[in-house]
Parts: C-alpha cells; structure tokens; sequence
C-alpha cells in the first residue's frame, strides 16, 4: 500500500495499519529525512520509493511479522 492512500485514512485506521500514531509517523519520517541528507553522496542509484513510503514499507512488515521481531527465537 502507498502512502498516498493511506494518508487519508482516519487516525485510528492508520494506528492498526502502522502501529504507531500519525504524529509518531510524522516524526519518524523527519528523522529518516535527516539522517539521509546528512550521508548524501553522489553515489550509486537513486532511491525510487520516497522516505514515507520506506517507512510505510517497514512499519507494515513488522507488524505482519511481528514474532520474528519480539524477541522470542
């Protein structure tokens, strides 16, 4: 799913689909953007997905698969 479809999703749908609140989201996605420009080099491809759109990407993967991630091996 894009990001451009669920940002029009009301608060508590976009909760149960990332797991983490909009204005958490919104943070996130400052951070990452961040982080990024800070490591920008000339090098290799460009990125395809934009920043929302990776995190979007990320934070629904893990609550797919979340007991890979609880700790419990």
């Amino acid at each position: 799913m894009k990001f451009e479809t669920v940002k029009g999703l009301d608060e508590e749908k976009f909760r149960r689909l990332t797991g983490v609140k909009r204005t958490t989201f919104n943070k996130m996605v400052e951070i990452l953007d961040q982080s990024i420009k800070s490591r920008r080099t000339t090098k290799g491809r460009k990125k395809k997905l934009s920043i929302e759109n990776m995190l979007l990407m990320t934070l629904e993967y893990i609550r797919e698969y979340r007991t890979y991630f609880s700790g419990s091996r």
